[in-house]
């Protein structure tokens, strides 16, 4: 069922794996004509085009963008009671994880006299985006909100797309993970519109101000990351995502059937998620092929599913050896990856690129999507080269205070003056001596 690709004998470079290996090929560039006229009406216009775009692309026009409160209320009310208990469960294994990665200030004194601080501050205000295409995302509220709350971010909204069958409220999942969260504000708002508003603001149909945010968090299509990349600057972001990952670094030891599951469960997202196996056994490849036919199957979303596993984005990668394998999946930097191998944690250790790391047989992708307490908002595309997952330092700005006495700056005066004048900026110099003219 995978597109194989043999590279037992030869691994490329790692700009030549980068252009060869299965990915999603998607082009923010070729929609950003459709999305900047929606950016520019939500602009100029605000709630009422926001509206109007919510009537065209979610067959709804909502009464108001903001939720009143009660029915936020009501939605936690009326949730089943193992969804609330998984959701609580997730919120709090989050919440520990998230509590130790607050930093905290730290000052230098470099000379005597002369210190300088670093303050991590939080961002003022955020709106958090919690997708409701074709699956509803709770989990996704909760990883957004919680690293945002343990950072001290004082002002916070969740937006999510207004649904027809919800009378145009977001699902009502998304409402109770936002009530065990103790949030308040959410905006029935989806797509380029939903980051428009957040980025402008405005005023709901009561009256009542939309206050806009200065950065916004969180996964969608290709539209709402078009519109993310039309309003950088304006307000700030977590990354361009594209469609889910998952690569399996696995050895002869995996069992074929953990390796299918864990590669459907990444393809039951979207038909252009890509599900990647890396492998140093032709033995195991043919087991999982078998296993897929099967397990595809059996499984709700089949037709999504195999689509996306037959898709030029998946594949499995042959190699001679695991550290073959590893220096495939570092070129790969997956979003999520896996190892399946002998001696995992210590293969795992070894990993450069990744957006997180599921280590052994029984750390599958699905648990760090709701309940390891790790966060599952990820870079795709090979951004894991480069770029974090989302964290309490998403939403922390790190200041220098810089704090010096007189004599402190007439010791260092003349390293000042001299590096000034050596990139032809005496007044940068001046600004210093003028301070002892009279001494």
């Amino acid at each position: 069922m995978l597109n194989r690709t043999d590279l037992r004998g030869h691994v490329p470079s790692p700009a030549h794996l980068r252009a060869t290996l299965p990915r999603a090929e998607v082009d923010v560039d070729v929609v950003l004509h459709q999305v900047r006229p929606i950016v520019e009406a939500v602009r100029e216009r605000g709630v009422p085009a926001v509206l109007e775009f919510a009537e065209r692309f979610d067959r709804i026009k909502p009464a108001s963008v903001r939720v009143p409160r009660d029915r936020i209320r009501q939605a936690l009310d009326e949730l089943d009671p193992k969804v609330r208990a998984a959701l609580e469960e997730s919120i709090a294994r989050a919440r520990k994880v998230h509590a130790d990665q607050r930093r905290t200030d730290k000052t230098t004194e470099v000379v005597p006299g002369g210190t300088v601080t670093e303050r991590w501050v939080p961002v003022g205000r955020v709106g958090l985006y919690a997708p409701g295409g074709l699956a509803v995302y709770p989990s996704s509220v909760v990883m957004n909100v919680v690293p945002a709350q343990t950072a001290g971010v004082g002002s916070l909204v969740v937006c999510s797309p207004p649904q027809a069958e919800h009378g145009g409220l977001p699902h009502p999942t998304i409402l109770a993970a936002a009530a065990l969260l103790d949030v308040e504000e959410v905006w029935a708002v989806g797509g380029a519109q939903a980051i428009a508003l957040l980025a402008y603001g405005g005023v709901d149909t009561d009256g009542a101000e939309l206050e806009a945010v200065d950065m916004v968090t969180g996964p969608g299509n290709i539209y709402m990351t078009a519109a993310k990349r039309l309003l950088r600057g304006q307000l700030g972001i977590d990354s361009e995502a594209g469609p889910t990952e998952i690569a399996i670094l696995a050895d002869g030891t995996a069992d074929p059937a953990h390796v299918a599951a864990d590669l459907i469960s990444q393809a039951e997202h979207d038909t252009l998620a890509a599900s990647v196996l890396v492998t140093d056994s032709e033995e195991l490849a043919d087991a999982v092929d078998v296993e897929l036919h099967k397990q595809v199957g059996a499984t709700k979303h089949s037709a999504r599913v195999a689509e996306a596993l037959a898709g030029r984005q998946s594949g499995c990668i042959l190699v001679s050896t695991v550290d073959e394998g590893l220096k495939v999946v570092d070129a790969y930097a997956a979003e999520h990856l896996e190892i399946q191998t002998a001696d995992s944690r210590a293969v795992a250790a070894r990993v450069r690129n990744a957006g997180a790391i599921f280590v052994g047989a029984y750390a599958p992708v699905s648990l760090g999507d709701y309940c390891a307490g790790s966060n599952h908002v990820l870079p795709t595309g090979g951004c894991a080269r480069h770029s974090s997952g989302l964290s309490v330092q998403t939403f922390l700005r790190g200041i220098h205070v810089i704090d010096y006495t007189e004599d402190a700056l007439r010791d260092v005066a003349d390293k000042v003056v001299a590096l000034a004048n050596a990139e032809d900026l005496p007044a940068h110099g001046q600004a210093v001596t003028a301070r002892f003219k009279d001494a």
